[in-house]
């Protein structure tokens, strides 16, 4: 409950607090300002407001998040549950496709992606909308690439749950009824893993908030202008030299960001007690 209250806060914080803010403007005579009553985060090397940033970075990296965990869900579910209701050889074809899949680095996987299809991308992208596609282009392949290696597990788990439950006495009193493979998965077998698809994107959505925070800071993701939590953390550490350490522009974007990743596996532990009984008795 005190992690849902806190990001419902944070969420509300980092939609907001933008568009009231002087996010953009940049003052000179208030370069590196330490925090105060006037700048709760202090500034960074342009003057800028570094609450209003990290706001800003907050909303960039849960919405990359939330659209990559969604992908998974959606690519994930699917293939698990096809997987497991056909069973046989589709069964084996397609897990041991997963299995291949894992044996990849995801990251490096991630990162070919970007930087193979970016320019691919942003010509189409430019042709089809018009102006410069490369910020759309960037955003289009993180999403892709971030849910195109978080599904690999849902996908596992999904089957799983299908394979014990096509076996139950509901499932062959639909078969017996004369109902289709897909119409028993999708009124009969997917409502009932609803609970784990819930519970396991929870735990997914820190995971590829972590993926692009890491991209970002690597410069891999979100560009400047344009902020995101891994890439404010990288701006905080290209100031730290022997002469002067401006521990705000590091310590605030990576606090956010690690408070960020507790509330959502708090969160996913939350619901995970409260769709599966048996964890709470067992505890």
């Amino acid at each position: 409950m005190v992690a849902s209250v806190f990001l419902i806060g944070l969420v509300l914080l980092a939609v907001c607090w933008p568009w009231v803010s002087d996010l953009g403007n940049q003052h000179s005579d208030a370069q590196f300002a330490e925090p105060s009553a006037g700048h709760w985060f202090g500034t960074d090397v342009h003057g800028r407001d570094l609450f209003g940033r990290v706001m800003a970075g907050t909303r960039i990296s849960l919405l990359v998040g939330l659209v990559g965990a969604l992908v998974s869900l959606v690519i994930g579910v699917l293939w698990g549950a096809t997987a497991g209701l056909l069973g046989g050889r589709w069964d084996n074809w397609m897990m041991r496709t997963v299995d291949v899949l894992y044996s990849l680095p995801s990251i490096i996987f991630v990162i070919v992606i970007i930087t193979t299809l970016e320019g691919v991308v942003q010509g189409w992208v430019e042709s089809a909308f018009g102006g410069d596609g490369g910020e759309t282009a960037r955003h289009l392949l993180l999403y892709a690439g971030l849910g195109a290696v978080s599904w690999l597990t849902m996908a596992r788990i999904v089957r799983g749950q299908v394979l014990a439950l096509r076996e139950q006495q509901f499932v062959e009193a639909a078969r017996s009824l004369g109902l289709g493979t897909w119409t028993i998965l999708w009124r009969h077998i997917l409502p009932n893993v609803f609970g784990v698809v819930i519970v396991y994107l929870t735990l997914t959505l820190p995971a590829v908030v972590l993926y692009e925070s890491f991209l970002s800071y690597l410069g891999l993701g979100i560009q400047p202008p344009q902020a995101s939590l891994g890439s404010l953390i990288a701006e905080g550490a290209a100031q730290i030299n022997p002469v002067r350490v401006y521990w705000w522009m590091i310590v605030f974007p990576a606090g956010a960001l690690a408070a960020l990743l507790m509330a959502l596996n708090f969160l996913g532990d939350g619901l995970r007690d409260v769709f599966d009984p048996k964890s709470t008795n067992e505890r």
